[in-house]
């Protein structure tokens, strides 16, 4: 399965999945038909899926063009999405499995930023290979996404869901906020070697106008203070020593920052 990320609107990505050996391609989060349809024209590949993390119309704005063209594809998004994903065929839970070509992703109910998001997660094929984690606005390289519809409480357990994941897993995010997001993270870990050497190097490459994505979640779970907040360095910006409440406060200080 190779993975081609798509650039969209200002800080937009999609990712194409491409099975080579078939021709077909599966979709995640096409906000935008346009750079999808111009990917599958140059790769020759027939859309069979489109894979949706939430309902917001930068990640499923597309839907409705993209079955114009190919109107065979099934749309898959989360069960509590029912309505408000445009097409949507498949009402996922935490748990099930979707397939494309040979690979199997387990769908991973992440609500925080949507009461419905999920993420998908496809395990390595060969030992010390790359699991590929599609998670939309849940986790982002550095960051989290904002609470509007749900609650510290609920992104707490949806980001420890996804800190347990291997530390080889590549986090293929929506958004490219990783600069805005170290340089918030190092305001309240400044100590933190691991994540100063990370600022730099994506500064320089934001100089280049290189992607940050996809990240690596064991560089994530050093870096990202959202995924940190059993750390004392982080109870000790936020004055708290409950998960939750570092979390939440974290997360009020980066909606200020």
């Amino acid at each position: 399965m190779q993975i081609h990320r798509l650039a969209a609107f200002s800080d937009n990505y999609i990712f194409v999945l491409h099975n080579v050996a078939q021709a077909e391609a599966a979709v995640v989060d096409p906000g935008d038909a346009g750079p999808v349809l111009q990917a599958l024209d140059s790769l020759g590949a027939t859309l069979t899926a489109i894979f949706n993390t939430h309902h917001h119309s930068d990640h499923v704005g597309g839907n409705r063009h993209l079955l114009e063209r190919f109107p065979t594809a099934q749309v898959y998004g989360g069960a509590e999405d029912r309505g408000r994903i445009p097409g949507q065929t498949h009402f996922l839970q935490a748990g099930d499995r979707v397939r494309f070509g040979e690979r199997q992703g387990e769908v991973l109910f992440v609500p925080g930023h949507t009461r419905a998001h999920i993420a998908y997660y496809f395990a390595p094929v060969e030992i010390g290979g790359w699991g590929e984690l599609f998670c939309g606005d849940t986790l982002f390289a550095g960051g989290c996404g904002r609470l509007f519809e749900g609650t510290p409480e609920q992104m707490v357990e949806s980001l420890r869901q996804l800190r347990q994941l291997p530390d080889t897993t590549r986090v293929w995010c929506a958004h490219e906020y990783t600069l805005n997001n170290l340089n918030f993270a190092i305001t309240v870990d400044g100590d933190n070697a691991a994540l100063r050497d990370r600022l730099a190097q994506v500064q320089a490459a934001r100089r280049q106008n290189q992607p940050t994505v996809p990240a690596v979640l064991g560089l994530e779970k050093q870096t990202n203070p959202f995924l940190r907040w059993d750390d004392t360095a982080l109870q000790r910006a936020t004055n708290s020593t409950a998960a939750v409440q570092t979390f939440a406060r974290l997360r009020g200080k980066k909606d200020l920052f």
